[in-house]
């Protein structure tokens, strides 16, 4: 080979001569992502990681995000098979508290109410289905409602085992939608209470004890067997993660769950879903319906969770501050931090945070088991 076809085979193999628009949008993106991250505070654990990993998978020739680019195994040995959401599930399982919401079990509902975002956008898939450029089927909607949970790893594993293709829109709108609750959800709560009901004081929370936190864990495993086995993979390990918070035995395991595992997984379920956000497969109608469905849903949740506080203070003899009812979608802890902040901007001396840290672990537990609803229903009907 002379001089001038080396020199031309080089050529043809850098990324200047293959680089096409779509890619240099993706990587705009993700630059974005991680802009936000650093300079906002913006989930950075998160943002960092997925930012980076969209860079990576758009860069021509490396074929980094394929079988076998480092990014490509990565997402084989965690993301296709839903091993990573699990895993990030154990360690926030260690790293919660439910005893706000033990102390409180009327705040369960609150919980429950914030995932009616996850069906109402389900329902919006379906409906965008019948625009000619839009396709979604029933799985696919699915896994798309299952951002209104605002919980990444249920949005992960849901979808993993659903609409695998669409893995990496759904998984950005999940973590963007979850890093962007102190920017969409004070409109909301303000424009669903009035003042006097934002500036609500509520009475302390009765103290937990240790017994109940242990008994906890492993009645609401054993629920989760007995009426729906489908959201076992979850609630099990977030429950054996609580165990191990709460037992006082395995401090060992539990601050493995709390710090280097979590920490470890991250980094690699960051960069995996990143691997999935290459120009080709992301920049679709189908993305943008995505995104416009995912806001929706979390917009709902919030709203929901919001109106169902409002008629419990009607009803409760307690008083309950609807602010805390938003924290019922399980961005945990930043939807708590919010209600908190908002209630306080009303009145520095009311102070709702382990108030909203109720529904907010509540959500958690509402976001796993409309995920095991979504499993077990979604594959019957797709069958009949």
């Amino acid at each position: 080979m002379n001089i001038g076809s080396a020199f031309q085979e080089f050529w043809n193999s850098t990324g200047i001569v293959n680089f096409t628009w779509g890619q240099f949008i993706m990587i705009i993106v993700g630059l974005i992502m991680i802009y936000l991250a650093i300079a906002k505070k913006y989930e950075p654990l998160l943002l960092v990681t997925i930012g980076f990993g969209a860079i990576l998978a758009n860069i021509p020739v490396a074929e980094i995000s394929g079988p076998d680019g480092f990014l490509g195994i990565f997402y084989t040995m965690g993301i296709a098979n839903g091993l990573f959401p699990l895993l990030i599930f154990m360690g926030v399982g260690a790293m919660t508290d439910f005893g706000p919401m033990l102390a409180n079990p009327k705040t369960l509902l609150l919980g429950a109410a914030a995932q009616v975002g996850i069906f109402a956008a389900l329902l919006g898939a379906l409906v965008l289905d019948m625009l000619p450029w839009i396709s979604f089927s029933l799985s696919d909607a699915a896994s798309i409602g299952i951002i209104g949970g605002a919980d990444g790893p249920t949005a992960i594993y849901v979808t993993s085992q659903l609409s695998i293709h669409l893995l990496g829109p759904i998984a950005v709108a999940a973590y963007s939608y979850m890093s962007l609750v102190p920017i969409i959800q004070p409109p909301i709560i303000r424009a669903f209470t009035t003042k006097k009901e934002r500036m609500i004081k509520m009475e302390q929370l009765r103290h937990v004890t240790q017994l109940e936190k242990i008994l906890f864990p492993i009645a609401a495993l054993a629920l989760c067997i007995i009426l729906l086995p489908t959201a076992t993979p979850l609630i099990g390990a977030l429950m054996f993660g609580n165990l191990a918070r709460e037992c006082g035995v395995v401090e060992r395991i539990s601050n493995t769950l709390q710090n280097a595992l979590i920490n470890i997984v991250t980094i690699f379920l960051g960069l995996a879903v990143g691997s999935r956000m290459e120009a080709a497969s992301f920049l679709s109608f189908e993305t943008l319906g995505i995104l416009a469905l995912g806001l929706a849903a979390f917009a709902i949740g919030t709203m929901t969770g919001i109106l169902l506080a409002k008629i419990m203070n009607k009803v409760s003899r307690e008083s309950i501050n609807p602010i805390i009812g938003a924290a019922g979608v399980s961005a945990v802890p930043m939807a708590a931090r919010v209600a908190s902040k908002v209630g306080q901007e009303e009145n520095p001396q009311n102070f709702l945070l382990m108030h909203a840290m109720g529904p907010n672990v509540a959500g958690v537990l509402g976001s796993a088991v409309a995920a095991g609803v979504l499993l077990a229903v979604v594959p019957i009907m797709m069958g009949g």
